[in-house]
């Protein structure tokens, strides 16, 4: 038992309280990066490299907004040229941001860039490999064959960057594997750590250690699954402990944007790791930073109350697994988690008070109309509802409410564990118990094993809240408790950006680990946003679907298109296709790769045009832009996928 705690818990300094990986400082053209030093800010420019002028003024809008580090796409040699021009007029401006170039295909213009500039950025999976989703069976002595091959072409860039004293960003996109990788390991978070560590091995053997390591995926899952993974064999096999740089790949836009680059990200920052952040969001570079400063500024003083330490951490961090729970009325067991509203702040409960949670009442017509975002529960306090609530919602009550209600139909109570543990009269079917981590003795947990009515609803007032949570669920684990659990957090006095950022870090983070059968986001103006807020965290870590989902790469120096108009056309189209994902990239460097677990790709492939994808297979090429979304549309119609908004709002 202990060796197996020992390897699980390597991926981070401590489960149970905070403490920040110690990294290898590595120097970025004098902003330095690891070590002891703070949790960078960076972005990427969306302007062509060859406009000089157009990417100097965006980087300096970007670092104004608080950039530290500067990516800008180098395709190919003239624009790894241009760069040289870009920095020179930066300069004369009084700006001295380091600048990295972002390398895809192209050895050559990452050779010359890493004469000019700080730092360069290569993606292992394309750097010296090709994707044509091949399957390759290679026998040991090919595969080293491979290898040797890659190291001859990827050399000349290391021995450049020693003698030029420039970083390295070996960052691995899971939607960019080779072929020879997926081939050996699969479209896996450990075939992403091998593409990645491949090429740090060439470094080590030739003495280059300035590197900065990325694991990045669209799906958060995935990601997080990946860097842990990385952290335990970097330690495993002995390699430096390199800086990490976090994001989530292709978020998309909008508040689903930031709520998916928050269960990445957050949940990483959370157990201690990342040295650098990344928001990639579908809007302009400079909109990323304040969310990516909002998510490190968290940590700066993080402290919380002691938590215990684990005897036994029963939670598998490399792979996705539902804890088991049982069923109680339509909690736990195979049920997608709930959510509950609180709406207990309000002065009285109308049939109009829950338009805001998902219901919608039609006064002429006597019905509800109930949408995918319609909350499960709502919690009225000490208050009255006194008309016939929609079939699929049911309400929560403080206790000495319910005792006067309990024959009402779909109505139960939140007890106090003092309260469960006595002997006064509780629900036949359902009991929600509000508990923290002291509340777990023997007797309490031997009561709630045998109570196939009990529900625990979870708080905590820990500032490092996610560990302590998830130091109850596991300790539930560790008993063979199977009662379900609904995650609660409040959060008092913040704006809603906040509210958002948070709340996808500290539920996110134990919804990805499989922790929860639902959420409960408290907060003094609880509204329609944060009841959506709820739900656009349970589809960012794939529990629970409630919408398209929009796989959109941040816009850069090689994109085709305008790809924030075009994802809001498309979004303003398809935004009712429940469970759909479409990828929006603006070019083949993001193309089918990128968008790897999406339905429907929308890639750029040329000025004007555009190439439709089913799954990864290319369904038409060149369409022109004008038509693009009707076809897109016409293929999803097409494939059976298509529903019409007005028999969706009828349903």
């Amino acid at each position: 038992m202990k060796s197996e705690i020992t390897l699980i818990q390597k991926y981070c300094n401590s489960l149970v309280s905070y403490s920040r990986r110690k990294t290898r400082e590595v120097n970025i053209g004098g902003v330095p990066i690891g070590g002891e030093n703070p949790i960078r800010i960076q972005s990427m420019t969306t302007i062509d490299t060859m406009d000089t002028n157009g990417s100097v003024e965006q980087v300096i809008r970007m670092v104004d907004a608080g950039c530290e580090y500067v990516r800008i796409t180098a395709p190919s040699l003239k624009e790894a040229q241009n760069l040289q021009e870009i920095k020179k007029e930066l300069k004369a401006r009084g700006y001295s941001v380091p600048l990295i170039a972002d390398i895809h295909f192209t050895p050559n213009a990452a050779e010359l860039a890493a004469k000019i500039i700080e730092k360069v950025r290569i993606n292992p999976g394309n750097y010296a490999d090709k994707k044509k989703f091949q399957t390759i069976d290679y026998t040991d002595n090919d595969y080293q064959a491979e290898l040797d091959r890659i190291r001859k072409k990827f050399s000349p860039l290391v021995a450049i960057c020693k003698e030029y004293g420039t970083a390295m960003r070996i960052g691995t996109n899971h939607g960019s594997l080779s072929d020879r990788i997926m081939s050996r390991y699969g479209d896996t978070p450990l075939g992403m750590v091998e593409s990645a560590l491949e090429f740090v091995r060439i470094c080590e053997d030739l003495g280059y250690y300035d590197i900065v390591l990325s694991m990045k995926a669209s799906n958060p899952q995935v990601m997080i699954q990946a860097y842990r993974l990385l952290v335990q064999k970097l330690d495993e096999e002995g390699l430096q402990p390199y800086p990490l740089h976090l994001g989530v790949t292709e978020a998309g836009d909008g508040e689903d944007g930031r709520i998916k680059s928050s269960v990445g990200i957050g949940t990483l920052l959370e157990d201690g790791l990342g040295d650098t952040i990344r928001v990639s969001l579908t809007e302009e570079p400079e909109a990323e930073v304040p969310v990516a400063q909002m998510l490190a500024d968290r940590y700066v003083n993080r402290e919380g109350n002691t938590i215990p330490e684990f005897d036994y951490y029963p939670i598998h961090p490399f792979e996705y697994n539902k804890r088991k729970t049982h069923e109680v009325v339509n909690v736990g067991g195979s049920n997608v988690p709930r959510v509950v509203a609180d709406l207990s702040r309000k002065e009285s409960i109308t049939p109009a008070s829950l338009f805001a949670f998902g219901y919608q009442y039609s006064v002429p017509l006597d019905k509800w109309t109930i949408t995918d975002m319609a909350c499960d529960f709502i919690y009225v306090g000490d208050k009255t509802v006194d008309f016939e609530i929609p079939g699929t919602l049911s309400i929560i009550c403080d206790y000495n409410k319910w005792l006067n209600v309990r024959n009402d139909d779909r109505t139960y109570p939140v007890l106090n564990v003092g309260t469960y543990l006595s002997s006064g009269p509780k629900s036949e079917h359902l009991n929600f118990i509000e508990v923290s981590l002291k509340d777990l003795t023997d007797e309490f947990v031997s009561r709630i094993k045998d109570d196939p009515t009990s529900v625990l609803i979870i708080s905590t007032d820990n500032a490092h809240g996610m560990a302590e949570q998830r130091r109850l669920i596991a300790d539930l684990i560790n008993k063979d408790c199977t009662v379900p659990v609904i995650i609660q957090r409040s959060y008092t006095d913040l704006p809603l950006d906040k509210l958002q950022l948070y709340a996808a870090t500290d539920m996110g983070g134990l919804l990805i680990d499989g922790l929860g059968d639902g959420v409960y986001i408290k907060a003094n103006n609880p509204d329609k946003r944060i009841n959506e807020t709820a739900f656009t965290i349970l589809q960012a870590t794939r529990t629970r679907i409630s919408k398209t989902e929009y796989i959109s790469c941040p816009s850069c120096g090689r994109t085709l298109f305008d790809l924030q108009e075009t994802t809001a056309k498309i979004r303003a189209r398809t935004y009712h296709l429940k469970g759909v994902k479409i990828g929006i990239m603006g070019c083949i460097v993001n193309g089918p790769g990128e968008m790897a677990d999406a339905d429907y790709g929308y890639v750029g492939s040329g000025p004007g045009k555009i190439t439709l994808y089913r799954g990864k297979e290319v369904v038409k090429k060149n369409v022109p832009s004008d038509r693009a979304v009707d076809e897109l549309i016409d293929l999803i119609r097409e494939d059976g996928n298509w529903v019409e908004l007005e028999l969706e709002m009828n349903n």
